[in-house]
């Protein structure tokens, strides 16, 4: 059972979002780039994704 707060938390904008405690518990990048994917596949890296605003 998912535990808000732990597993996910609902943004602004009502969107579930998983943490990276949730994509550790779950053990598998799912290439969808994730915000907090502790793998960072298919994401940028943060310096560069500061770079571009």
């Amino acid at each position: 059972m998912l535990q808000e707060n732990v597993d996910y938390y609902i943004n602004e904008d009502g969107n579930f979002v998983f943490t990276k405690e949730y994509h550790l518990k779950r053990g598998y990048c799912c290439k969808n780039k994730c915000l907090h994917c502790p793998w960072s596949n298919g994401r940028e890296k943060d310096t560069e994704q500061t770079n571009k605003k």
